[in-house]
């Protein structure tokens, strides 16, 4: 779900639109207040809302002045009536970009690349285009293929690797090199010149992590560790690899696709190969350890204070996306609770909000499974989003 709160993008909640079933009913629904002592309705009824929208089921996690609250909805299986694990694991989807651009940076507070250095003198083997800089990757103005697949407003599209559909099902196990993804989108027509729009692509962050790794001399993964999650205490955070499993408890998610007959068929996806979008969105976590990230972030915690500016500072080019360095900046508007910092993700059966006010102090981080219903994204989608954040951040003063 990287995206801002207008629209849903399809190259990361991987859902397939179609006809809505019935609500679903409250199989399961739960809810911790340590700290605050508050039952929190508004927060209550805001995660139902998914589940009776047709989601299998939904942790949701708030820190703000109230204290701490946790909750879920639904069920953590289908035929089950167990709800989902408030500390469970999940798939965190473009999230990961957050972690991916944060990691970058440290280098260079380091001094160890620059933010406006050609990409190409660390990484000399994928004959890049030398006006790509660093900095184009972490803000998407590369113009660098999306290897996911490129969506053009004409209504053209130009197909990358399988995301989604009974292909995806069928290689959902397959291991996929993060050269190869690269070596695939400089195969294609570059969406523009670098530098001279604005285009979402997964590719600038496997670029990235590339980089990573060449600059630090390890795998990207030790790197994170040894940065960001051992100090954090991100005990059950991961960067997977080709690990197929989500370790430890964890609620299902499922994927709807139409096999060779055309007809509809629902999946368990928990377990998947998630070198398919590698650096891009393939890490793990809980909403206990993306709280606790987010919070470090946006609160100055993990990076110097001009380096946060840059982070935070929306590309023009990128218009209502009002995307920065691996964050997008969102205005509420007035009343509604001002500015947010977000970089929400999904990949199948899975979706992730992760938030925070500039100052690090409220958060709201959520997990979202799917299920045997099929969803409407475009419109339905949005409205359950914003429904939850402006019940976070707004106070519980929403509008119907």
């Amino acid at each position: 779900m990287g995206e801002s709160h207008h629209t849903v993008r399809n190259d990361e909640l991987r859902m397939p639109l179609g006809p809505r079933r019935a609500p679903a009913p409250a199989v399961a629904a739960a809810a911790t207040t340590a700290d605050s002592g508050q039952e929190r309705p508004g927060l209550r009824a805001a995660a139902q809302e998914f589940v009776d929208a047709g989601f299998a089921g939904i942790q949701v996690r708030v820190h703000d002045e109230q204290g701490d609250w946790v909750g879920s909805a639904g069920v953590r299986e289908l035929g089950g009536t167990a709800g989902p694990p408030t500390d469970g694991a999940f798939r965190v989807g473009s999230s990961t970009k957050t972690f991916v651009a944060t990691l970058v940076l440290h280098l260079v507070a380091e001094g160890a690349v620059g933010l406006d250095e050609p990409v190409a003198d660390h990484l000399p083997g994928f004959t890049l285009d030398r006006r790509i800089t660093v900095r184009m990757l972490l803000q998407h103005t590369s113009g660098l293929f999306n290897f996911t697949g490129e969506y053009y407003p004409d209504g053209t599209i130009v197909p990358g690797i399988p995301w989604q559909g009974r292909e995806w099902v069928e290689k959902r196990f397959h291991s996929y090199r993060p050269e190869d993804l690269v070596r695939l989108s400089l195969s294609k027509p570059a969406r523009f010149e670098p530098g001279a729009d604005w285009s979402y692509s997964n590719t600038n962050y496997v670029l990235a992590a590339l980089l990573i790794e060449q600059v630090a001399g390890r795998p990207y993964g030790e790197e994170m560790e040894r940065r960001i999650l051992r100090p954090l205490g991100l005990r059950d955070t991961l960067v997977p690899g080709a690990r197929s499993d989500v370790p430890g408890p964890h609620a299902h998610g499922y994927h709807r696709y139409q096999d060779a007959a055309d007809q509809w068929k629902t999946l368990d996806v928990s377990r998947q190969n998630p070198s398919w979008i590698s650096a891009a969105g393939e890490m793990i976590s809980t909403t206990k350890d993306l709280a606790t990230f987010v919070s470090a972030l946006t609160g100055g915690g993990l990076l110097p204070e001009p380096l946060l500016a840059e982070m935070r500072t929306p590309h023009p080019g990128s218009g209502e996306h009002h995307y920065g360095l691996g964050l997008f900046v969102q205005d509420l508007g007035p009343g509604r609770g001002g500015t947010v910092l977000h970089h929400n993700g999904g990949v199948n059966g899975y979706a992730t909000l992760m938030y925070a006010t500039p100052d690090g102090k409220r958060t709201l981080t959520a997990s979202v499974t799917t299920g045997d219903a099929a969803v409407d994204l475009v419109h339905e989608f949005p409205k359950l989003r914003d429904r939850l954040v402006e019940e976070v951040f707004r106070g519980g003063r929403a509008a119907q």
